[in-house]
């Protein structure tokens, strides 16, 4: 797999450059369900654009959180989350969860650990046993997991990851998914009818370690990978999750996942999608966003080739245009009231939002 193929359940990504990144949001430890209070100072959440792969680097007051460190490129993409970390004035990743084992998600693990201090490790345990592209980035993870520098958990759905002023609920790991109805949720799903029964996905993207996190009144869905069978089963007949406000697109906008029995069901007012110029960004992807009840925004890291000028947001909600390798970033910055923003570092503007 390379960082610029286009691939049908996996990954991609891109060239070097160098970017200025910054990222936000903390972490406590794995816990009980117990709400968090809400804190005084905001949530910034720093979308890093690793070329098609995954890397989201979240900090609130006093701890981070990063999903996935995108591709091993010889240090390029663990040098933009090490910039952007420093930009947050993050000198350690509290915790680093790895959402599953494909190159775009967890290639990254060693060269990052050689650029700054990692806390603990969660991920959804053994890697899919049928899906072989899984192998070298995990034994690459597991070396570093066994030099003991590092803590080390495997969270189950349902699971709550207690965050100083936030909550972080497990919505899928390991091929499991949320057994209940979340509170304000479990109505009857009635985009269940309009998604297609898909045969079961065997590679490790079904095993993917999803999460909803909870900042006051703001909730941000990230699922990673997880695969249309899995949304399936998680959201029908009931919806099992309720209302979102942003949405991290599954799977880089690929149509092996995105659902209209979740994209439609949660319902976001922004969507932000972690593709690449020829990696994810999947025309029906598109087309589902669009059908989504009450979607103000959907943001990208990159334009789609394959969606076209027909499909793709306007100029400015798009991070990297087509045929540019400047490596730019989203940025969002919320308040547990429920208002929120994002920035866009290519185009220094920022679009706001009330709460709902």
């Amino acid at each position: 797999m390379t960082r610029n193929q286009a691939l049908p359940s996996t990954t991609h990504r891109r060239l070097p450059a160098w970017c200025l990144l910054a990222a936000v949001l903390g972490w406590s430890m794995l816990a009980g369900a117990r709400p968090a209070r809400a804190a005084s100072k905001p949530l910034q959440v720093y979308f890093i654009d690793v070329d098609g792969g995954q890397s989201t680097l979240f900090v609130t007051p006093g701890k981070s959180l990063l999903i996935d460190t995108g591709w091993a490129s010889n240090g390029l993409d663990a040098g933009r989350i090490a910039a952007a970390a420093k930009d947050a004035g993050v000198s350690k990743i509290d915790f680093l969860l790895l959402t599953h084992y494909h190159a775009d998600h967890v290639g990254g693990v060693p060269d990052l650990v050689e650029k700054i201090s990692v806390g603990t490790f969660l991920d959804h345990g053994p890697p899919s046993p049928t899906d072989p592209s899984t192998t070298k980035g995990f034994d690459a993870y597991q070396k570093v997991l066994a030099s003991g520098h590092y803590g080390h958990l495997v969270p189950k759905p349902g699971d709550a990851l207690k965050i100083k002023g936030i909550k972080a609920v497990v919505i899928s790991s390991n091929g499991e998914l949320l057994g209940h109805a979340l509170p304000g949720a479990g109505e009857p799903n009635p985009y269940c009818k309009d998604s297609e029964t898909r045969p079961t996905d065997l590679t490790d993207n079904s095993r993917s370690l999803g999460i909803l996190i909870t900042f006051g009144k703001l909730k941000i869905l990230d699922l990673g990978d997880l695969t249309w069978d899995k949304e399936m089963e998680l959201m029908c007949p009931n919806n099992q999750i309720g209302k979102v406000d942003i949405l991290v697109v599954s799977h880089h906008g690929l149509f092996q996942s995105s659902s209209p029995a979740l994209v439609e069901a949660v319902q976001p007012r922004v969507a932000i999608m972690n593709n690449g110029e020829i990696k994810g960004g999947s025309t029906p992807t598109f087309e589902t966003l669009a059908k989504s009840p009450g979607l103000e925004t959907l943001w990208q890291l990159h334009f789609s080739k394959e969606a076209g000028d027909a499909h793709n947001s306007k100029a400015e909600y798009i991070a990297n245009p087509v045929g540019t390798d400047a490596a730019n970033y989203l940025k969002l910055t919320a308040s547990p009231k429920g208002s929120f923003a994002v920035f866009n570092s290519r185009t220094g503007t920022t679009k706001d939002y009330a709460a709902r």
